[in-house]
């Protein structure tokens, strides 16, 4: 409990700095609930971690019928991540980079937060956690569901906001969803003593 606590919180920090220091004050958009909780940020003012924990219901309620533990990870993940969000508000403009730079590090806290949670079966929450029951039961690693989820996120968000700098959060979720499947892929080193 105690490793789990330890991932949740190191994954969720990334998360909450990734989003507030480098996506939000370029009004960019990650995908997934995020995503989508960063749109309703954007176009009503909504809190983005509170946000983020409401869009979460349905799919805890999915996950309590179909793997009891995926919930409770899910759960606590999501609530943790949503809590960090806010908590890292106050990053918001205090970082200073130029566009590029600041999607690419975004992506890198964001991707590895989400990549070391999913690695040990801890869900940051939302499409995240389907796509871990999706990856359960199709065997098609996490990261490329996640991707695929994001870019639907993504496209509805260009519709909607119509703003073409949100291309950029096309390279967001490909370094998030590179990154993710990259921790999840890489095996356990074990070391055998003779």
């Amino acid at each position: 409990m105690v490793k789990k606590m330890a991932v949740i919180g190191v994954g969720s920090t990334l998360i909450g700095i990734g989003i507030n220091g480098f996506i939000i004050p370029f009004h960019l958009i990650n995908g997934g609930f995020l995503g989508i909780s960063l749109l309703l940020n954007y176009l009503w003012g909504f809190k983005a971690g509170l946000t983020f924990i409401f869009l979460n219901i349905p799919v805890y309620m999915f996950a309590l019928k179909s793997d009891p533990l995926y919930f409770v990870n899910g759960l606590i993940g999501a609530i943790i991540s949503g809590f960090m969000i806010e908590l890292f508000m106050p990053l918001n403009g205090t970082i200073h980079l130029p566009i590029i730079s600041s999607v690419i590090l975004g992506a890198v806290f964001i991707g590895t937060g989400v990549g070391v949670m999913l690695r040990n079966h801890i869900s940051p929450g939302g499409m995240d956690l389907l796509a871990l029951l999706l990856s359960k039961w199709s065997k098609i690693n996490v990261g490329v569901i996640i991707f695929a989820l994001d870019v639907f996120v993504i496209i509805s968000g260009l519709l909607v906001l119509q703003d073409a700098k949100l291309f950029y959060s096309l390279l967001i979720i490909s370094i998030v969803g590179l990154l993710a499947t990259l921790i999840t892929s890489f095996r356990s080193v074990q070391f055998y003593t003779k």
